[in-house]
């Protein structure tokens, strides 16, 4: 079976289908939320600016509260001082996280002037950088980055490479360029590359939708893992469809009652656990949880015009329960 298992020294993670750390999004409820749906071997934090936590700001610690329910969880930094991004490391670990992880793939402009997929243009600092890191903790120590700067900057192979020298226990590549963004089509032959460049596992992250697009990915590049990021936030059953589809060769869509009791219960878990921002963080992701439900352009508008977080749930349980009965759908390959 495809993806079944993967072991980062002592950390297992089966099956081996990961949740790509995502901002704004990949909060400790929907992480929670994700890991019930079933299917996610490892899930990762929303990623933190190591500035920020040498500072002690509210907001980096807000971003690094978890639960056991979590496990096994990953931590993800960012920065561009050796140091402090050490520091920040040995932190992550006294906090408990099974693994840290080292972003070298935003493209945001703010990022990328103090990290991100800006240092896969300075090679001598990221190598401080990941040799800095590696001497600070003991837990396992990964990255996770993007093909290189531009088309003519390709470094994946020399990063990958480097990497390994360094200590770091596994990869996980984002085959676009910096330049690219979310743009385009992600370039699977560098994953490929990469992946007979090291010993190390390496996951293969970038345009997989459905369950037949994982098994293209691991048909192609060879890799250990599938990471996923933005099609969790609009179908978050895909980790528990490529379960399904690799026992089985088949997967379910998910019916009117799943979309029901999905939104509902993420919505729920924001209210009870008095969340900052409920509100917004229930119309950030009407857009993407109404994909697939009919006549989703009204639910949005009726999330979208809500005021308080209770009527936004009297909203959603009134759209549900004007929907005819759902019908199943099953798909093959």
């Amino acid at each position: 079976m495809l993806f079944q298992s993967l072991r980062i020294r002592n950390v297992a993670i089966q099956p081996a289908h990961i949740l790509a750390p995502m901002a704004g999004i990949t909060d400790t409820v929907f992480r929670r939320f994700i890991k019930r749906l079933g299917g996610c071997g490892l899930i990762m934090t929303e990623f933190v600016s190591s500035e920020g936590m040498v500072r002690q700001n509210f907001r980096s610690q807000r971003y690094l509260y978890y639960t056991e329910e979590e496990r096994p969880i990953s931590a993800q930094i960012f920065g561009a001082d050796p140091a402090h991004l050490a520091e920040a490391a040995r932190q992550i670990e006294d906090l408990g996280f099974d693994l840290v992880d080292l972003n070298l793939g935003c493209p945001a402009k703010k990022v990328v002037k103090c990290g991100g997929s800006g240092l896969l243009r300075d090679l001598p600092l990221l190598e401080r950088i990941l040799r800095a890191i590696r001497a600070a903790v003991k837990i396992p120590f990964t990255i996770k980055f993007r093909s290189g700067w531009s088309d003519e900057e390709i470094v994946a192979v020399q990063v990958a490479r480097m990497a390994e020298d360094c200590g770091v226990e596994a990869l996980a590549v984002h085959p676009r360029t910096r330049l690219q963004g979310y743009s385009g089509r992600a370039n699977r032959e560098i994953i490929r590359q990469v992946k007979q460049a090291v010993r190390i596992p390496v996951v293969g992250n970038g345009d997989v939708l459905t369950p037949p697009d994982a098994a293209a990915l691991q048909a192609q590049t060879g890799c250990d893992a599938v990471m996923i990021g933005r099609a969790a936030a609009s179908n978050p059953w895909i980790f528990r469809q490529l379960a399904e589809f690799f026992q089985t060769g088949f997967y379910r869509e998910p019916e009117d009652a799943d979309r029901y009791d999905l939104i509902r219960t993420y919505y729920s878990m924001l209210v009870a656990e008095e969340v900052p921002g409920a509100i917004g963080k229930m119309k950030q992701f009407a857009s993407w949880f109404t994909h697939g439900v009919r006549n989703g352009t009204e639910l949005r508008r009726q999330v979208q015009t809500a005021r308080e977080a209770s009527e936004v749930l009297e909203r959603v349980d009134a759209f549900f329960a004007s929907l005819t009965p759902p019908q199943e759908a099953t798909i093959a390959i």
